[in-house]
């Protein structure tokens, strides 16, 4: 039986990924016209891309709120997860005549933060996989 100590883990990495993707997301919108120039993408895709990390991290803080988060729904976040690392990588190899140098460190350390927090919420899914099975 999956308690909500065993959860707790994956509640925190989940939230953890929530507010790191908020705070990019609110500043991306915010601040997209400094960026740009900072960083190379055009202010519309900062804006765009924020919007989204918002919507994702409210996501994140409902899915966190459960005692035991559907183990479904955190694959999902899992493999999204994944997927934005791999596409990180791919923005960098393809807009590197558009990014800055800046730009390039910023995109790739996001990836690197967006891989931690799929790998704690891979793990906390697994444990809840483990007691479930108990």
């Amino acid at each position: 039986m999956t308690t909500t100590a065993t959860a707790r883990p994956l509640r925190s990495a989940l939230r953890l990924d929530a507010v790191a993707s908020g705070a990019l997301g609110v500043l991306g919108v915010a601040a997209a016209p400094l960026l740009a120039d900072l960083l190379g993408p055009p202010a519309p895709v900062l804006v765009g891309v924020g919007v989204f990390l918002v919507v994702f991290a409210a996501g994140l803080l409902v899915l966190a709120a459960r005692p035991v988060p559907d183990r479904r729904a955190v694959g999902a976040v899992v493999v999204g997860n994944s997927a934005w690392v791999v596409a990180s990588v791919v923005a960098v190899v393809a807009a590197r005549e558009t990014l800055t140098g800046l730009g390039v460190a910023v995109v790739l350390a996001q990836a690197a933060a967006v891989a931690v927090f799929a790998g704690l919420q891979w793990r906390g899914l697994r444990r809840l996989g483990a007691t479930a099975r108990a």
